[in-house]
């Protein structure tokens, strides 16, 4: 229903007037941030992620929170863990103090009989899978198709469980220190939520993430979860009618309520992030992005055209650089160089940069044309038959395009752009 919504609010926003240097005009590319995340909640596969990790949540927990303070009891600065639980449970008003020290209580019961036993293991087993739904979904709202490996992810989870909570405590105290002597005080807690966010969005996406991104995408987080908090303990911890329906299980519905807006919250920061890094994709969004054969070509000959260009005067272009050129999103980009890759036409250095797989005076136009045509889509293909007319046509049409590219090269391409201007690669980090 709100599709026509987004449709004339997607033509106002990249329109002529969104163009140029004028406030108005950068006011409507401001204003593609807060667009593209409403337009995303609205068609709900974000939302159905802080669902599925709700129910994650409540599984993981105590496990959490016993290793936890496990790991910081080693260290006596197990204590300190407790004003950060409370921080996240600050929204459910008077029952947060009970139910943090409840939830204290059984961590420590829980951690002093995890170390050295088999519910170690299984304990770190539950926390692995837990951060690995995490991670999944940050992968979904990075666009990364690949996951961790299995041996990289058990080292750096592990690494994640043991090293960031003694950060995580130590940065607190230290900012507790700073801002509790002044008038900032006050800010402490949403600081702490805030710099949590950050390192969750640097860290746990299976990608580079920019610092700058991520403090951005961490801050507008924290600001978010101060400002829903405060309305979720007024208008649904203190309503009456609340307690009224469920009673004793009051405190439990609220729990829920809150840990689904904090994921919601959590993964809506990581959308922000992803788009103040990738701006290319405000206008694409989730949608699973699909090229017509006839994109797929004209960007599978430009892409060997910048590349080609490029080794020639002995530079080299990166994904992420190509597509800020091209001005497309990185995933369209990305599985067109992939398939490339795959043919034998480019060849990606340990530092991720795109060179020629052979000489450029190798490597034919057609060649290139016949890799972008047959990238296979995923879906079951025509079922074979036999129609003389069909046939004829297509093999006619087969024929003229070959005809067109003859034996023309890469290297012709590159050699006839004699134009003074020619653009140099962008800044590719």
């Amino acid at each position: 229903m709100l599709e026509p919504l987004w449709t004339l609010l997607d033509r106002w926003l990249w329109s002529n007037a969104s163009q140029g240097v004028l406030p108005s005009a950068r006011l409507l590319r401001l204003l593609r941030y807060p667009y593209a995340i409403l337009r995303d909640l609205s068609r709900g596969q974000i939302n159905l992620r802080a669902m599925s990790l709700v129910f994650t949540t409540m599984l993981a927990l105590v496990p959490l929170l016993a290793f936890i303070f496990a790991i910081l009891k080693v260290f006596g600065a197990h204590r300190d863990l407790e004003p950060i639980v409370f921080e996240f449970f600050r929204p459910l008003g008077r029952s947060a103090t009970d139910l943090t020290a409840r939830i204290m209580e059984f961590a420590d019961n829980v951690s002093t009989g995890i170390v050295g036993s088999v519910g170690l293991v299984l304990l770190l087993w539950t926390l692995i899978g837990t951060i690995q739904k995490v991670e999944d979904s940050f992968n979904y709202v990075w666009h990364v198709e690949r996951a961790r490996g299995f041996a990289r992810r058990i080292t750096e989870y592990i690494a994640l469980l043991i090293v960031g909570p003694l950060l995580l405590v130590g940065f607190i105290s230290l900012a507790h220190q700073a801002l509790d002597s002044g008038p900032l005080g006050a800010v402490a807690p949403y600081a702490m939520v805030s710099v949590l966010f950050m390192g969750l969005y640097r860290f746990v996406p299976n990608t580079h993430v920019r610092w700058r991104a991520a403090l951005a995408g961490g801050v507008v987080a924290g600001l978010l979860w101060a400002t829903v908090g405060r309305i979720f303990t007024e208008l649904v911890v203190y309503t009456s009618r609340l307690t009224l329906v469920y009673a004793g299980f009051a405190v439990i519905v609220a729990a829920l309520l809150w840990a689904y807006f904090g994921w919601l919250i959590l993964l809506v920061g990581a959308q922000l992030t992803f788009y103040l890094q990738n701006p290319n994709y405000l206008r694409l969004g989730l949608v699973e992005l699909r090229l017509s054969n006839v994109e797929r070509e004209d960007l599978a000959l430009r892409i060997m055209y910048l590349v080609g260009r490029s080794h020639a005067r002995g530079k080299r272009w990166r994904s992420n650089a190509l597509a800020g050129e091209l001005g497309l999103p990185g995933v369209a980009v990305s599985q067109v160089v992939a398939a490339l890759e795959a043919a034998g036409m480019l060849i990606r250095t340990e530092l991720g940069e795109l060179s020629p797989a052979r000489d450029i005076g190798h490597i034919e136009v057609r060649s290139i044309l016949e890799v972008a045509r047959s990238q296979r889509t995923g879906h079951t293909p025509i079922r074979e038959m036999s129609w003389p007319a069909v046939d004829q046509l297509e093999a006619e049409l087969s024929h003229a395009w070959r005809d067109r590219c003859g034996n023309r090269t890469l290297r012709d391409l590159v050699e006839a752009d004699s134009l003074a201007g020619d653009r140099q690669p962008i800044d590719q980090h």
